[in-house]
């Protein structure tokens, strides 16, 4: 576990980030989604770093292994989004994505959020076990306040207090 940094994105990361989201959306979960579809990354500073959000990465010798965001919507809210473990540091023993989470919650906290929100996929059962273990309370989309940044695919919708 000591071989992985937890970092807030800087550009030039941008590559790394599409070689760990795009093969896990395309391939391991079949959701026919491109780069091109997602131009929130390629704005990260301005889409996710702004106001009270942020970008984070988890790498490992020097590569980008994981990655999670956190999309400021206005009243004291904020989006998780983009929370992505490559497969080959998935788990307990490594705890990318623990940490990562713990990341996204010390910035909420002290940036004085007071609820972080997420939709997910029907598909991904690992990550609603991780959401729920971890404090998320699953909700009916129409409890999402208009500006929750919506995606298509979504299904299932999670709400925490920070």
């Amino acid at each position: 576990m000591s071989d992985i940094v937890i970092r807030s994105f800087v550009p030039g990361d941008e590559e790394g980030i599409f070689g760990v989201i795009l093969p896990i959306q395309q391939e391991e979960f079949g959701v026919a989604i491109t780069a091109a579809d997602q131009p929130d990354l390629a704005s990260i500073p301005d889409f996710y770093q702004s106001a009270r959000g942020g970008f984070w990465v988890a790498e490992k010798d020097g590569a980008i292994v994981g990655t999670i965001s956190l999309k400021d919507i206005g009243h004291d809210e904020a989006a998780l989004r983009k929370m992505f473990v490559a497969a080959e540091v998935r788990g307990r023993e490594f705890g990318v994505a623990a940490r990562l989470l713990d990341a996204l919650f010390v910035h909420a906290a002290d940036a004085g959020l007071k609820t972080i929100l997420l939709g997910t996929t029907a598909k991904f059962l690992a990550a609603h076990r991780f959401y729920e273990k971890n404090g998320f309370s699953e909700i009916p989309a129409d409890d999402l306040p208009e500006s929750f940044p919506r995606m298509a695919v979504d299904t299932k919708f999670y709400r925490r207090a920070v």
